[in-house]
């Protein structure tokens, strides 16, 4: 009979042997060139994922197994970014390290403060106050404008502004009794939700509006008593589209190249070629890691990683890393239906909707099964504020996987 320690450790072990092994084969290929900072990212990533995963089992009695499996994806993001770039490897692990401490500041700054299911006039008024931020300080990157540069380091708002939608969600919904007097109630969020995406759109960040809406959708579809809404809402979609693909070059040349990018594989449809060439080159078990060519890949730390990864680690790995968020999202939905509380079950639900939708579109983008859109793969793409916001939505996850039975339901502004 094993013991329930040993069987709750095994996991944990299983990922400290794959990054020994994989950071082994990074050693082998830069033998020749072994530097301080590769030996610091080594020992920094091991002692980090293993030290949160120990500390977790400790403050937490909620699900032990989704951090565990954003730790899976984040070391084998890593491994292959400092295998692309050591100096972004680097950058990188800082961005985990701050990300982890990110996912406990949330989890106790939700777990411990009461009332958030009142406060849906504030998640809307720092929604605004993102887009306008954003608007007034944005820089255009990629024909969209969508980041913040301040000194050296770049952010993107609307990473913090699609967890407040999910708030905001959750918010109205959780309180429907209170605004059954109101009329049209269920419009005013329909409206404020398509205000968002027309801001998006106004940016030109359409991956993100594509975001906004399944999130939208999903939630809308469980929790929206007027059905009419539901259709309503797949017309506009589908005439936002339309509108989208008329309006911007950019959406043009991806729909284009989606199609056949082959006519156009020396300019526009050199990225989707060059993904598919390394995908096909790496084959089931990969060239081996430090043995293929990422770099021939456009943005192969960022949007392209998926397909770097499944050049030196084979389809296995890419099929892994699907099985990854498979299992994540599934457990995100188990946590929504265990949850008694209302709120914490529509955030846990939205939050589910967000990794499955947001996995689902860069990788099938990647793999040509759908146009291309410049969204990152969750906890595995190089970059800041998308590692950051991801690990606040993984802490309200785990908030939301603790029996909070129905604290907060009767709870008001002021108690």
């Amino acid at each position: 009979m094993i013991k329930k320690g040993a069987k709750s450790r095994q996991p944990r072990n299983l990922l400290f042997l794959f990054e020994a092994l994989s950071l082994s084969l990074l050693f082998l290929y830069q033998w020749d060139s072994l530097e301080k900072s590769t030996y610091i990212t080594a020992i920094g990533l091991v002692l980090i994922i293993y030290l949160s995963n120990f500390l977790l089992l400790k403050i937490s009695d909620g699900d032990q197994y989704i951090f565990l499996i954003v730790t899976m994806l984040l070391s084998i993001g890593l491994i292959m970014i400092y295998r692309i770039d050591e100096g972004l490897g680097v950058k990188q692990l800082l961005w985990i390290s701050i990300g982890i401490l990110t996912f406990y500041l949330t989890y106790f700054v939700l777990r411990y403060i009461k009332g958030w299911r009142n406060w849906g006039i504030l998640y809307l008024g720092l929604s605004y106050l993102l887009f306008l931020f954003t608007f007034v300080l944005g820089s255009r990157i990629k024909g969209a404008k969508n980041w913040i540069k301040i000194g050296g380091i770049s952010f993107q708002p609307a990473e913090i502004t699609k967890l407040l939608l999910i708030f905001i969600i959750a918010s109205f919904y959780s309180n429907k009794e209170k605004y059954k007097d109101i009329k049209y109630s269920n419009y005013y969020l329909v409206g404020i939700v398509y205000s968002f995406i027309a801001l998006l759109f106004l940016q030109k960040d359409l991956g993100m509006a594509v975001l906004f809406y399944v999130i939208f959708l999903a939630l809308q579809y469980i929790y929206e008593e007027d059905r009419k809404l539901i259709f309503l809402n797949i017309g506009l979609f589908l005439a936002g589209g339309l509108l989208g693909y008329v309006v911007f070059d950019h959406v043009k040349v991806r729909f284009v190249t989606w199609l056949n990018p082959w006519p156009y594989i020396d300019n526009k449809g050199y990225q989707i070629i060059q993904s598919l060439f390394a995908i096909a080159e790496g084959g089931f078990f990969g060239t081996g890691l430090g043995l293929g060519h990422p770099y021939f890949i456009p943005h192969a730390d960022t949007d392209f990683i998926f397909s770097a990864i499944c050049e030196e680690m084979g389809l296995f790995t890419g099929i892994g890393i699907i099985m990854l968020f498979l299992i994540l999202v599934y457990r995100g939905f188990k946590i929504a239906l265990r949850q008694k509380n209302k709120f914490y079950k529509i955030l846990a639900l939205g939050i589910s909707v967000l990794f499955g939708i947001q996995s689902i579109v860069i990788i099938g983008g990647v793999l040509k099964v759908i146009p291309l859109t410049g969204i990152t793969l969750p906890f595995v793409s190089y970059g800041g504020s998308s590692m950051l916001s991801n690990f606040i939505a993984l802490g309200v996850l785990q908030v939301a996987s603790e029996d909070l039975g129905l604290e907060d339901e009767h709870y008001e502004i002021g108690e």
